[in-house]
């Protein structure tokens, strides 16, 4: 799993290696799934301060797939956070759909094809009158 960053504010700079650590440690169950991850950074409104720290995080799970998640917080880390726990809750969330169907057909290969004989139907008593009489040269 690649995780490339992009910035677009001088401060943001200084967040690389926090946005790196937090990302490792969100994607680590999911990063055999993950091709390449990129966090963008960037201040809304400049230095005008206010609720304006952005964070979009694209996830790239294969080529027709990826997962986009953007957060808007007061500080870097809580827009960082919230984005990456919005990204991996959405791929766990498609993973989950994709799950019980393969499930089932695994499980449906490893019951026997056979009925169990106590569920399978008794034959007709009149069945059994006809056999007995065969048998016994009646």
């Amino acid at each position: 799993m690649k995780v490339l960053f992009k910035f677009r504010d001088p401060e943001a700079i200084a967040m690389h290696e926090l946005a790196q650590a937090r990302s490792e440690f969100v994607f680590r169950r999911l990063a055999w799934l993950i091709s390449k991850a990129t966090v963008s950074l960037s201040d809304i409104n400049g230095p005008r301060g206010g609720v304006d720290k952005r964070c979009q995080v694209e996830v790239q799970v294969n080529r027709e797939n990826k997962v986009v998640a953007t957060s808007i917080a007061r500080d870097w880390r809580g827009a960082i956070d919230l984005a990456l726990a919005r990204a991996v809750r959405t791929l766990v969330r498609r993973r989950e759909t994709v799950k019980p169907k393969r499930r089932l057909r695994a499980r449906s290969l490893v019951w026997p094809l056979t009925p169990e004989p106590a569920l399978q139907e008794a034959p007709a008593p009149r069945l059994l009158s006809m056999r007995k009489m065969a048998l016994t040269g009646a």
